[in-house]
């Protein structure tokens, strides 16, 4: 490895507009924010460093044995995040980045390319309104000052519209990238009038040299072509500064094991599948759920992806795909969202039943899995009110596999598992899962919109159709009657009874249109005259007391008491 004499911003760009520069499959995606690329520009034009880059000479036979992929130009937050795979067969000998990667992107992308990012207060959807297209522009009119960043020029990634509003301002970056020769950039500056300004002037001056005439891009080369030394390079290079963590380590090293498939295509699609489903994941839980799978020691470290275990990974791809869909399927069907669903991790031990068992098709929808249904919607209601995966999720989780198996590479599930397996992974688990008062009396006040609440209600109305998400939040004494509670009962219980769990129900859909806005006492009138009084007060945990609003004080202490029983039955 030796240290090359420095090129240009601008002869770097050709070089990965012409596929001389790729970029290697262990390499990860492209993450910086759009404020970070605005920095980097801004650092350039001031002649800061930006550190120097390392490059592999790829060369021969080589070029086959690695998956290589373009820079992306056109990065749109979430939806267009991946690198296209770019097939060497044919092609010149070329140059892989294994350093340097996030800054040649945002150079790239700054002078040829564009970055969308979310507007805010919209709704998700991946449109033009939502995520609109922005390029890289100029301020020229006049510096920076006193900024807390210490930033001097002002760049900034704008919509045509924006833009448009005060064009004499801004300069899209992406013009001086085509205006490298002297004539031609001086003659463009004398068409556009921007001589006129000082400030202009010398901006754009500095940019031209900066892109065109500065070598600036310091960068080593190495050019032994053994694939290993290579992966080596990479994983020492990445473990500074902006370091990749395991997962990305664990991934690259995947990747670049598998034969058949193109483990980067089929585990980001599995992100993107999952994430149609409503529900964001990372390739780290993908990660995690196989080595829950098929490996002893779940943690995530390099030596746990050895060959063999990328090809164990490869040859049960598609099972692990099918299984981590279902459950998720599944997850939908109960009623969780994204922010519902208040660990991932409490899914995996579900996801190895049902690959285990290999009962992974149309799990969510078949009749004869029905029981099993039932019994891991409690289980995992439970798991998540008991906050049983926070902090130390691993140790739990191994914990929970015992439940199943003792050896997990012979003997993946035992044979006399038949239905998941509550009552042994209650056993096993180690963590204190005890049901103290002061811990009802916290459920007892969790608020309507809190992430805990549909699990609480869930477990308390589980006799709802969730799975068509048929179901709403409803406060008994409506939310729209607090400020007429007495002085008395909002000094005693203020706001946060009102709105707690305390005074909550979870109400069909059609059910809570009906009671709309009404006060609770003649609600409960209204649905007596057509259901049995006792049946119905006890399907809804509701005391039978006085339901006036004056009597708030007496219902909400019965009301509580009923709860806290219900609690600690379900829970125990």
């Amino acid at each position: 490895m030796s240290f090359q004499t420095p090129i240009t911003i601008s002869e770097a760009i050709r070089n990965i507009e012409q596929n001389r520069y790729l970029l290697p499959s262990i390499q990860r995606e492209f993450e910086w924010k759009h404020e970070k690329i605005e920095w980097l520009f801004d650092s350039i034009m001031r002649n800061y460093p930006i550190s120097s880059f390392l490059f592999w000479r790829v060369e021969g036979e080589t070029k086959q044995d690695f998956k290589f992929y373009q820079f992306i130009k056109e990065y749109r937050q979430r939806y267009k995040t991946h690198n296209e795979e770019f097939n060497t067969t044919g092609h010149n000998d070329f140059t892989a980045v294994l350093d340097g990667q996030q800054r040649l992107t945002s150079l790239y992308i700054g002078l040829r390319g564009s970055y969308a990012y979310r507007t805010p207060r919209l709704k998700e959807e991946n449109s033009e309104r939502v995520y609109p297209t922005r390029r890289l522009y100029l301020n020229i009119e006049n510096p920076l000052e006193n900024e807390e960043d210490g930033r001097i020029y002002e760049f900034k990634f704008l919509t045509d519209s924006e833009y448009s509003a005060n064009m004499k301002k801004w300069f899209r970056v992406s013009e001086i990238y085509g205006l490298s020769d002297d004539f031609e950039f001086n003659k463009y500056l004398d068409d556009n009038g921007l001589k006129e300004s000082e400030f202009s002037y010398r901006s754009l001056s500095t940019l031209k040299n900066v892109i065109h005439s500065k070598p600036i891009v310091n960068f080593f080369l190495e050019t032994e072509q053994e694939i290993d030394k290579a992966l080596n390079i990479f994983i020492r290079i990445n473990s500074g500064g902006e370091p990749l963590n395991f997962s990305d380590l664990i991934m690259s090293i995947a990747v670049a094991n598998w034969q058949k498939k193109d483990a980067r295509k089929e585990i980001h699609g599995l992100v993107d599948n999952v994430r149609d489903k409503g529900f964001t994941i990372s390739k780290d839980f993908i990660l995690k759920v196989f080595l829950y799978l098929h490996s002893k020691d779940i943690k995530f470290k390099v030596t746990n992806f050895s060959k063999s275990n990328a090809e164990d990974f490869e040859t049960e791809w598609n099972s692990i795909r099918d299984a981590v869909l279902a459950v998720f399927d599944f997850t939908k069907s109960l009623g969780f969202t994204d922010s519902t669903l208040t660990s991932k991790n409490a899914l995996i031990p579900v996801i190895y039943y049902i690959y285990h068992r290999k009962i992974y098709k149309d799990f969510h929808t078949k009749s004869e899995y029905s029981a099993d249904r039932e019994i891991i919607k409690k289980w995992l209601h439970v798991a998540l009110v008991k906050r049983l995966f926070g902090g130390t999720s691993d140790s739990v989780l191994n914990q929970i596999r015992k439940a199943f198996t003792d050896n997990v590479v012979k003997s993946p599930i035992s044979e006399n598992t038949s239905a998941f397996p509550v009552k042994d992974i209650n056993k096993e688990i180690r963590k204190d899962t005890g049901i103290s008062d002061e811990f009802i009396e916290e459920l007892l006040l969790t608020q309507k919109d809190d992430r805990y609440a549909f699990s609480l209600l869930a477990l308390l109305f589980p006799q709802l159709d969730y799975k068509n998400n048929d179901f709403h939040k409803d406060h008994l004494h409506p939310a729209s009657k607090y400020e007429e509670l007495s002085e008395d009962d909002k000094e005693k219980h203020g706001w946060q009874t009102y709105n707690s769990l305390k005074n909550l129900q979870m109400l069909d859909a059609n059910e809570n249109m009906s009671k709309n806005d009404e006060d609770l006492e003649s609600w409960v009138d209204k649905e007596l005259k057509s259901k049995q009084r006792t049946a119905f007060l006890d399907s809804h945990h509701i005391p039978d007391v006085s339901l006036k609003l004056a009597d708030f004080n007496n219902f909400i202490t019965k009301r509580s008491e009923i709860l806290t029983e219900k609690l600690k039955n379900i829970l125990a």
